[in-house]
């Protein structure tokens, strides 16, 4: 399996829609920094048959160092991003659980 990066996202958009790559990646990113701020406000964030990424709260939890035991020390609950994926999402995903096995069954 290989990496999609957002350049690779621009030029292959550009390719398709004939717009120029610089304002293809203007409009991805500012996509990207509206999501990110809109997540840094708490909200969450819903894109229909791609996912919803939600903002949780983690627990605190108590972490242990395994180079020195007998010590403990507490891991504070922080904000994180969860992601969920959509309904059209997860049906190409799972698509994909036979050819991934063979290739683990085979390396």
């Amino acid at each position: 399996m290989s990496t999609l990066t957002k350049r690779e996202i621009v030029v292959s958009i550009s390719n398709e829609t004939g717009l120029v790559q610089h304002e293809v990646f203007d409009v991805v990113q500012r996509t990207l920094d509206h999501i990110v701020e809109a997540l840094a406000k708490g909200d969450n964030i819903e894109l229909r048959n791609f996912g919803v990424f939600e903002v949780k709260l983690t627990k605190p939890r108590v972490g242990r160092n395994p180079n020195q035991p007998g010590s403990h020390f507490v891991i504070p609950a922080r904000a994180t991003v969860k992601f969920k994926s959509g309904k059209i999402m997860k049906q190409r995903v799972s698509a994909l659980t036979a050819k991934m096995k063979a290739e683990a069954g085979q390396g």
